[in-house]
């Protein structure tokens, strides 16, 4: 008689509701308003590819396209946003670069201290010298069901602050299975918590809120201004 294997150990999954979602991208990535102008997602390919035609930098942007299933696209004001995460795939905490994730925050806060370790993670391996950039503020509504790591340190792992290997399994064994993503705590801010969306369909689109402007001082970044405040905002840690 054959042993039945046992199913291996997934997150429980609960309800998110955030009515305001917040993802930080640099400026210097503009969207492409593809998105916002085509209507039937099931028409995508063949629209895109005439475009792309005259569009050298579309052309790259619909090959990357074809790898979200049409069932998972969204379009309207604000989708490049969203269609972005997806059709540029690379590697994350969740993801080993097969597919795309958008990841967002419960706050502001929690997306400035996720993003400034990132671009300065960035900056540092680059040895850029002093320098601002400009960030763009997105904010959106989640309202779904993620599988949650926050309540159990049985997915701590998967949080470590530097090695993805753990989060990254673990994302491609849920999305295999059909999962929308992934509610955790923050690694970067205590208190903070983080969703990562494996499915366009898992987020709404969001709208831009406001631009800010990260200092890197050639050791990391160490404020950042608020347009909408005018105010600098000075971080002495260390992420």
């Amino acid at each position: 008689m054959k042993r039945r294997r046992a199913t291996p150990a997934i997150p429980p999954l609960r309800r998110v509701r955030w009515r305001e979602a917040t993802r930080i991208l640099p400026t210097r990535y503009p969207p492409v308003p593809l998105f916002e102008r085509l209507g039937d997602p099931a028409t995508w390919a063949v629209l895109a590819e005439v475009e792309a035609l005259t569009n050298p930098r579309l052309r790259e942007e619909v090959g990357r396209i074809a790898h979200v299933p049409v069932a998972e696209r969204v379009a309207g004001p604000g989708a490049s946003w969203v269609m972005g995460a997806f059709a540029h795939r690379r590697p994350s905490r969740f993801s080993d670069g097969s597919h795309g994730v958008y990841y967002c925050a419960d706050h502001e806060a929690t997306a400035i201290a996720e993003t400034r370790w990132h671009l300065g993670r960035f900056y540092a391996a680059t040895s850029e010298p002093p320098l601002d950039v400009e960030m763009r503020v997105l904010v959106g509504s989640i309202d779904d069901r993620f599988h949650d790591l926050r309540r159990s340190r049985k997915w701590r792992a998967a949080l470590h602050p530097d090695d993805y290997t753990a989060g990254q399994l673990l994302g491609r064994k849920l999305r295999e299975l059909g999962s929308r993503g992934v509610v955790y705590p923050s690694v970067r801010r205590a208190g903070g918590q983080c969703v990562g969306a494996f499915t366009p369909r898992a987020v709404g689109l969001p709208r831009q809120a406001g631009v800010l402007r990260y200092h890197w001082n050639g050791t990391r970044i160490d404020r950042v201004f608020d347009y909408r405040a005018e105010t600098w905002t000075e971080y002495l840690e260390e992420l």
